[in-house]
C-alpha cells in the first residue's frame, strides 16, 4: 500500500467519524451544566453572603452594585446550566457564561497564577519544560512547588503522628489549594468551543428547532 492510498483511506475513515460528531458538544454540555447549576445554587442558597462577598473590598471582590452583580452571576449560572443541559440557545447563553468566567478569572483567581491545585513535585509540573526554555514565571512556579511539597510532607508527618491519617486521607490525598485560573480558563475554552459549534446534532433542542425552522422556510419558498 503506497503512501497516497494510505492517506486517502485514513482521510475517509476520519471523514466517516463525523457521523458521530454530535458527541463532542453533547459531552461538553453534560460536563459544564452541573458545574454551573451547582455554582449558581450555592450562591442562591446564601444570597446575602454572596452579595457581601461581591461588594466587600477587604475580604471579597469589592465590585460596584454588589446586589445586581450577585444576581446576574447567580441567575446566569443557574439558567445557563439548564440551557446547556437541554441544548437550548446554546450559542447565545455561552456568551454571558464566558463573561462570568472572565470576571471570575480576573477578580478572584488571576493573582494565584495558573494552577487550581498547587503541584507538589517540581519534576512533574507543567512548569518544568517551560522553565527549561526560560518562560517567564516558570522558575518561580517550580520553587513554589518545592515549598508546597515541603509543607505537605510536614503535614503528613504531623497527621501520621498525632491523627488518624488513614481516615483523613480515605477520600483523597492531601493537597494545597492554589485557587489559580486553571478551572476558569478550562471552562471558558469549553464554552468558546460550544459558541462556535453549537449544541450539536440530534441530542439538543437547538438542533430540532433548527430543523423545524428550515422546513418552515422551505415550505414558504415553495408556496411563493
Amino acid at each position: 500500500m503506497n503512501a497516497t492510498l494510505l492517506l486517502t483511506r485514513s482521510r475517509d475513515v476520519l471523514d466517516r467519524s463525523r457521523n458521530i460528531d454530535f458527541l463532542a458538544p453533547l459531552l461538553l454540555r453534560l460536563f459544564l451544566a452541573p458545574v454551573f447549576i451547582a455554582a449558581g445554587l450555592t450562591k442562591m442558597m446564601d444570597f446575602e453572603s454572596t452579595v457581601s462577598w461581591f461588594g466587600n473590598p477587604d475580604w471579597g471582590l469589592g465590585l460596584p452594585l454588589p446586589w445586581l452583580m450577585a444576581f446576574l452571576a447567580t441567575s446566569t449560572e443557574i439558567l445557563g446550566g439548564f440551557l446547556l443541559l437541554f441544548g437550548l440557545a446554546t450559542r447565545l447563553i455561552a456568551i454571558p457564561l464566558m463573561i462570568t468566567m472572565l470576571v471570575a478569572i480576573f477578580t478572584v483567581h488571576w493573582q494565584h497564577g495558573w494552577f487550581a491545585i498547587a503541584p507538589s513535585d517540581p519534576s512533574t509540573s507543567m512548569a518544568a519544560p517551560l522553565a527549561a526554555v526560560g518562560f517567564a514565571g516558570a522558575r518561580e512556579s517550580l520553587t513554589n512547588s518545592e515549598e508546597v511539597g515541603e509543607r505537605l510532607s510536614a503535614a503528613r508527618s504531623l497527621l501520621r503522628e498525632h491523627g488518624n491519617y488513614s481516615w483523613l486521607t480515605d477520600k483523597g490525598s492531601l493537597v494545597v489549594l492554589n485557587n489559580g485560573i486553571e478551572f476558569g480558563a478550562t471552562y471558558f475554552i469549553m464554552l468558546l468551543s460550544l459558541f462556535f459549534t453549537g449544541a450539536g446534532r440530534f441530542v439538543s433542542v437547538d438542533y430540532w428547532v433548527g430543523r423545524w425552522l428550515n422546513r418552515t422556510s422551505q415550505i414558504r419558498v415553495y408556496d411563493h
